[in-house]
């Protein structure tokens, strides 16, 4: 069986692209428990709390991107 995540983009197939995502949605999904970790600590410094939270922003941005282009390659 061939592991979607290691082959190149064009050789997909429709399957294997959404597995691709889900996998890249699930990592996402991992980093947003850390981040949110770091935001709920004493950090003692404005900029660093400010950075945490632009990347939590961003995180759900993309998983929220590759949420609907998983649901566009079902259709």
């Amino acid at each position: 069986m061939r592991n979607a995540i290691v082959q190149l983009p064009a050789q997909r197939t429709a399957g294997e692209k959404r597995q691709v995502l889900r996998a890249a949605i699930r990592q996402l999904e991992r980093a947003e428990v850390y981040l949110a970790a770091a935001a709920y600590m004493d950090l003692d410094d404005r900029e660093a709390q400010r950075a945490v939270n632009q990347l939590r922003a961003d995180v759900e941005s993309l998983r929220r991107h590759l949420s609907d282009q998983r649901v566009t390659i079902r259709s």
